[in-house]
This record gives C-alpha cells, sequence and structure tokens, in this order.
C-alpha cells in the first residue's frame, strides 16, 4: 500500500473529524456526520495496522478516533452512588470471595512469626546472629517504643500509610509470579518474629503486644488481603477451571484484584492513622489495645457481612457497563 497516497485521499476527512470532535455542540446534521466519519476513521486505522503499520499513523488515528468516541458517547460522570456502591458491595464482595486465600496467609504467617518468636525466645543467642548486642539493648529500652513517636502523628500516619501501602502493592503485584509474595511475606514474619522474640526473651513482652496491637491487626490483615488476592491472580492463570482460558480467568481476577487495591487504600489509611495517633498516644496499653481490636473487628464484620449480602444478591465485581471499553464500530 502505498501510504503517501493513502494519507492524502484521507487526510481531509480525518481533519474534517476531528473538527467534530472538538465542537462543544453539534447540529443532527453534523452528529450524523460524526458518527459516519468516525466509522470510516476506525476502518482506516485497521487498514493502516494490517497493511503499513507506521507507528506516527497509527497513533494519529488511534487519538482521533478515540476522540470521536468519547465525542459520540461521552464521558461517564462522576457519581457518589457509584463510590458508594464500591464500599458497600464491590470492596467488600471481592474480599470476601477471597477470603480462603487471605485466611491461609494469614494462618500461615502467624505459625511462622510466633514459630520464630519461641524460638527465640527459648535460644536468645539466635538473635545475635541477626542484631549485635548494642541493637539488641537500644531496642529493648528505648528503639521499640521510640519507633513510634520518633515523627509528629501526622507525619508518622503519613509515613507508615505510604510504607504499608507499597509493601501491600507488592503483595498484590507479585501474586502473579507466586514466589515474590512469599518471600515478602517471610521476610516479614522473620522480623516480627525476631522483634517479639526478643523482647520477650528480656521481659518485655507486654510493651511489644502492647504497643503492636493498637494498629498491627488491622494493618496485618490488610497485608494479607492483598497477598491472598495476589495469589489468587496468580492461581487463576495456574488452574483457570475447565470452562475458562487462562486469559480470562487471569483478566477476572485481576479486575477484583484492582477493586481490593483501592479499598485497602482506605483501609491502610485507618490503620496509618491509629499508629501516628493511639499507639504513642498517652491512654491506658489495655484501652488502645481495645480500640485497636475494636476497629479490627468492626472490619472483618463490615467485610463478611456486607460482602456475603452481595453475595447472595448476585453482585459482581466487573465494571459497569459504561465504564468498559466498547468494540470499535467499522463501515
Amino acid at each position: 500500500m502505498d501510504l503517501d497516497a493513502y494519507v492524502a485521499e484521507h487526510a481531509a476527512e480525518w481533519r474534517r473529524l476531528d473538527q467534530l470532535a472538538r465542537r462543544r455542540r453539534v447540529t443532527a446534521a453534523e452528529a450524523d456526520e460524526l458518527v459516519a466519519l468516525y466509522q470510516r476513521a476506525a476502518t482506516h486505522l485497521s487498514v493502516v495496522r494490517s497493511r503499513s503499520p507506521d507507528p506516527a499513523l497509527v497513533a494519529r488515528l488511534s487519538r482521533l478516533v478515540l476522540a470521536a468516541r468519547n465525542a459520540i458517547t461521552g464521558t461517564p460522570a462522576f457519581s457518589w452512588q457509584r463510590v458508594g456502591h464500591f464500599f458497600v458491595a464491590g470492596f467488600p464482595l471481592a474480599v470476601y470471595r477471597a477470603w480462603p486465600w487471605w485466611s491461609a496467609v494469614a494462618t500461615t504467617f502467624s505459625l511462622v512469626a510466633f514459630g520464630i518468636m519461641g524460638y527465640v525466645v527459648a535460644n536468645p543467642e539466635v538473635a545475635e546472629l541477626f542484631m549485635d548486642d548494642a541493637t539488641i539493648t537500644r531496642m529493648i529500652q528505648s528503639d521499640f517504643v521510640g519507633y513510634y513517636s520518633q515523627f509528629a502523628s501526622q507525619n508518622q500516619t503519613l509515613r507508615v500509610w505510604t510504607n504499608n501501602a507499597v509493601l501491600t502493592a507488592e503483595c498484590l503485584a507479585g501474586g502473579v509470579l507466586i514466589l515474590p509474595v512469599l518471600v515478602v511475606l517471610f521476610t516479614n514474619a522473620l522480623n516480627v518474629g525476631l522483634t517479639g522474640g526478643v523482647m520477650i526473651a528480656y521481659g518485655r513482652g507486654d510493651v511489644f503486644f502492647g504497643m503492636i496491637m493498637p494498629h498491627g491487626l488491622l494493618e496485618l490483615t490488610a497485608v494479607f488481603v492483598g497477598a491472598g488476592v495476589g495469589l489468587r491472580v496468580g492461581w487463576a492463570w495456574i488452574a483457570p477451571g475447565p470452562l475458562r482460558t487462562r486469559g480470562r480467568a487471569l483478566v477476572e481476577a485481576a479486575r477484583e484484584g484492582m477493586l481490593v487495591a483501592l479499598g485497602l487504600v482506605v483501609v491502610l489509611l485507618v490503620s496509618g492513622v491509629l499508629e501516628g495517633f493511639l499507639t504513642p498516644s498517652s491512654l491506658p496499653m489495655p484501652v488502645k489495645d481495645v480500640i485497636g481490636a475494636l476497629v479490627w473487628l468492626a472490619f472483618l464484620a463490615y467485610v463478611v457481612i456486607l460482602g456475603r449480602a452481595a453475595h447472595l444478591e448476585g453482585e459482581s465485581t466487573d465494571l459497569p457497563e459504561e465504564l468498559t471499553e466498547a468494540p470499535v464500530p467499522t463501515a
């Protein structure tokens, strides 16, 4: 195909389509013309891609076709109703459906962390393989407690929120390959077990659990959910089932994974607020622990009650039809 001749032949149509797509209002006749030119431009794009895929021309026509389609169909307006539906049905349903995965992650993580913790308590010298005596002394005397008050509350909230969001994102994204998630989880279980073991071995177990519980229950649960959903996405392409292709299974699981990722941003913000404001506060430790436990139980109840209700009502975690990409019509 003579690309220059093809461009010269249809350039006037493309310019006219660009003009119509940019207008805020069009007449009925112009609307009909816009649809017709859009269909023809979509066909032109298909021809160029198949016969002479010039990158610059493909990019130009792709932008033109996309702009024309937006002008014809319009862009979805922001809706608080859709936001409400996400938090009432979409997010809890996605987490509820994945509960076997993140429950298994939570159980395995806890067994490993407490196993390491018990081993370090029984063999305190093991800690010296990972940290020197000075570090252990500072941790017991000041560093562990001081960590939660070294920054202003709002700064600590933002800091742990971003750190935990990155950790959870790693678990979600790495789930496709399975092994990265397992490495991240084991590394964190080792850190929790080693730190807890040292604190307990030196008579500071009450401080360890008292400082972790206000925020840690919700924080770790969010990480477990992210890891469980990530592993579920990875397993979707390993074992898609008899009625789905690997690609379809992966796409469906990944869509639910994105819903979970968006919802966990809010959950991790709540745990960040707890760690920034509640954990270092002057409230009695039992009171802080009770508040943290109540927030954690509220999240679990939210997932179970609303997620189960959405499941029984046949709610879907797919995107609404108006937000999915429509097929490009051709002439």
